[in-house]
């Protein structure tokens, strides 16, 4: 009951947010500008906008429809919109010259044009479903029902929604109707040619500029910055309140991986405790379904040869499964495999089913072919899943590679944790998972209390890397030195004198792609780092020798060929070096450099 408060209050100070306050005049403006009475104006506006928000809310929860779309799209509709409309404000006569030729006849556009001039509701819904998916970001309640709420009991989901939509519209209703009052004062505003509509025109398109240039995001920080308006720090503080009341967890929020992993004194009781269903429903989320899977590797069943399906819900009730999301050429990746293979040896007889979600960086990696032999290559006997569209990746709402998930046998991820390390701790949540399976079971098992320390192990010592992950195509590569960042196409570079560390240098001639830079003839790399070890995810469409020297010592030549992570440099202690690599000849494809 607390929440369906706070979601309605929320509602109501999401008007007062920073990322809100530059698309009032768009509100408020649209309805008081017109001929017509404005409340009818006002009213559609309003109700298409919460429509929007609901939809758009269930959309993204029930599909992977929206998953893929960046935010950059709902920008550009959101924004092209709003500059429309504020172009045929400024402009009354240019609604009349629109053709839209390639997608109404002649005749349905004089009906169009006819419409709105009559102000008919088309406009207004369009106005206000537009900005419906930008209202949707500026809320934590809001993602607290979206992320929380919802996954775990849609009908109360939906009804918090309501009361956060309902909130938002009732205020934005007031807003609209105080400014109509106001300029009712004034006098005349509504007259088509006007000078007050001209105005609110302007608003419009610089309203929509903002929208689609990020300035709008700019000026919410600058005001956060500030110590204006910062409503949000009202709504965290309620949410905190409801929070000690019903107690919940994001799949994101990594904070819950030690309160699960320190369980010692636990281990060694007696008997231990495990939740019931219903207290797991107010602190965990069920995990998501593995979504429209691309293939599957190691999951033939009955000696059939062929890969069958696999999925998480096949599981509940009957096994405990630890969720692997990784990428094959990932160095952080690679190093947590021997632990994973550890553990499915000794667990699976037990009850843990390891899935490995394989989801890509790069091109290469969406190829089958490429993430079998790496799995042959790496001893991975457990089942993987081929996540190429990332739509798994997105349901689980993850930023990192690789990302674990332990999901207890009642279906909750009890337990996640990113990137390397915390082995141990987590071993103890496997532990703990899957002694609660035999207790669910009523099963006489004696589970080892042991920790598990697999061989050949490559560790880290955190903040000795002091170089961080180099990309060579044009979407990330930041640390380019000598080139243009940023920009495909080919680039004929030369090797400064000077060399600053941390910065990307390349010689000859090279084509850069969005993923990769591919030598064109005989060149070189130059990169001053500071780590222990390099690593290069390469390849070579003919196969390429290339020679590696460390501070101009030659090291080792390697040859280059299929698409995967090559190690160049292994130390056996941490340090600064010039790493220079020699190619002879065109063909070199050179995706990262990362360090270890």
């Amino acid at each position: 009951m607390l929440l369906l408060f706070i979601s309605f209050i929320a509602g109501v100070l999401t008007i007062l947010a920073p990322c809100i306050l530059p698309l009032l005049p768009v509100i408020v403006g649209h309805s008081i500008t017109d001929t017509t009475p404005s409340r009818r104006r006002l009213f559609v506006v309003v109700a298409s906008l919460s429509i929007s928000i609901v939809l758009f809310t269930l959309l993204l929860k029930a599909s992977s429809l929206l998953i893929n779309i960046p935010e950059d799209f709902w920008k550009w509709i959101s924004g092209g919109i709003i500059f429309l409309f504020g172009l045929t404000m400024v402009f009354p006569s240019l609604w009349e010259k629109f053709s839209f030729a390639n997608t109404l006849s002649l005749k349905s556009n004089k009906v169009l044009t006819k419409g709105y001039q009559k102000n008919s509701i088309f406009g207004d819904i369009i106005i206000g479903a537009s900005l419906g998916p930008i209202f949707s970001a500026c809320s934590p309640t809001y993602f607290v029902i979206l992320a929380t709420v919802l996954p775990v009991s849609p009908l109360l989901g939906i009804v918090y929604l309501f009361a956060y939509v309902l909130g938002l519209s009732l205020a934005l209703i007031v807003i609209a109707l105080l400014g109509e009052h106001i300029m009712a004062k004034v006098g005349k505003v509504s007259d088509p040619r006007g000078w007050f509509k001209k105005i609110f025109g302007i608003i419009f398109i610089l309203v929509a500029i903002a929208i689609i240039s990020g300035y709008d995001k700019k000026l919410q920080i600058s005001l956060l910055d500030a110590g204006f308006l910062d409503v949000t720090k009202i709504e965290q503080k309620l949410l905190e309140k409801n929070d000690k009341k019903n107690a919940s967890i994001n799949i994101n929020d990594t904070s819950n991986a030690k309160e699960n992993a320190e369980i010692p004194d636990k281990i060694k009781s007696n008997k231990e405790s495990f939740l019931s269903i219903k207290e797991k429903n107010k602190k965990y989320v069920l995990a998501p379904e593995i979504s429209t899977p691309d293939d599957f590797i190691n999951t033939s069943r009955l000696n059939s040869g062929q890969a069958s399906p696999i999925t998480i819900s096949e599981f509940k009730g009957k096994k405990v499964v630890l969720l692997d999301i990784w990428t094959y050429s990932c160095i952080n990746c690679q190093r947590t495999i021997p632990y994973l293979n550890k553990w499915y040896k000794e667990y699976e007889d037990e009850g843990l089913v390891i899935i490995g979600l394989h989801t890509p960086e790069f091109s290469f990696e969406k190829i089958q072919k490429n993430v079998e032999k790496a799995v042959k290559d790496f001893g991975i006997k457990y089942p993987v899943v081929l996540d190429n569209d990332f739509s798994t990746w997105q349901a689980y709402k993850n930023q990192y590679w690789p990302r674990k998930y332990l999901i207890d046998i009642d279906g909750y991820i009890v337990y996640d944790h990113a990137g390397e390390g915390q082995y141990e701790e987590t071993e103890i949540a496997i532990q703990k998972t899957l002694r609660e399976r035999a207790d669910r079971l009523d099963m006489n098992v004696e589970l080892s209390s042991n920790i598990s320390s697999p061989e050949n192990v490559v560790s880290v010592e955190s903040g000795k890397v002091r170089s961080p992950e180099i990309y060579f195509g044009s979407a990330r590569n930041e640390y380019f030195a000598n080139g243009v960042k940023g920009q495909t196409g080919e680039q004929n570079l030369l090797i400064p004198s000077s060399i600053s560390p941390n910065k990307l240098y390349l010689n000859g001639t090279w084509n850069i792609t969005s993923e990769y830079a591919e030598s064109k003839n005989a060149g070189s790399i130059i990169f001053n780092y500071e780590a222990k070890n390099v690593y290069m995810a390469a390849g070579s469409p003919e196969g390429v020798e290339i020679e590696i020297y460390k501070d101009d010592v030659f090291v080792k030549k390697i040859t280059i060929k299929d698409e995967t992570l090559y190690t160049l440099i292994q130390d056996t202690d941490y340090g600064k070096h010039v790493l220079r690599i020699v190619i002879p000849k065109a063909g070199l494809q050179a995706f990262t450099f990362t360090f270890g």
